[in-house]
């Protein structure tokens, strides 16, 4: 079962409410054709900022190697890289659409993306039906009781100081 992320869309001038063609799905887990065609795979998912970080520390990393008399180790560099690119796609796409401006609205888990689009799109449809409580587009479970604010910078299972004893 893959584990996806769901992000929609800000909403375009003159309308009230999201369009689901336009919400995207992004699979947790490693990509194989990320570690493979890292900048294609950038290029193809128009992450321009990530791309020009990537260029930039190949390019420094490069300079570093020629400089210390190391570049027989450059292969060996670009493939850990390109490792640690497979290993953060998911996290590298979450960062450039939480830049255009959408929001992670859920985690929804699927066989394939077509499974976890079609369940998604149930409990979402189900919530924004009329006659029925609940917030449009809404997909988890409530928050528990020291469920931590999402801009709250304390880690751990107790959020509030003291909320240990």
């Amino acid at each position: 079962m893959a584990v996806y992320t769901v992000h929609e869309p800000p909403l375009r001038s003159g309308t009230t409410s999201p369009e689901p063609e336009r919400f995207v799905f992004v699979r947790d887990g490693f990509s194989f054709w990320a570690l493979l065609f890292g900048p294609v795979w950038m290029l193809r998912h128009r992450m321009w900022l990530v791309l020009f970080g990537y260029v930039a520390v190949m390019v420094g990393i490069a300079a570093v190697l020629h400089f210390t008399g190391l570049a027989r180790v450059g292969p060996a560099v670009g493939t850990l890289l390109g490792l640690l690119i497979g290993f953060e796609a998911g996290t590298l796409r979450r960062f450039t659409l939480r830049r255009r401006g959408f929001s992670n609205i859920g985690v929804v888990v699927g066989d394939d993306l077509e499974l976890a689009e079609r369940r998604f799109f149930d409990v979402w449809v189900r919530k924004s039906s009329p006659g029925e409580s609940g917030t449009r587009g809404q997909t988890g479970a409530p928050a528990g009781p020291h469920m931590p604010h999402p801009e709250s910078h304390v880690l751990g299972l107790f959020p509030e100081p003291g909320a240990s004893r």
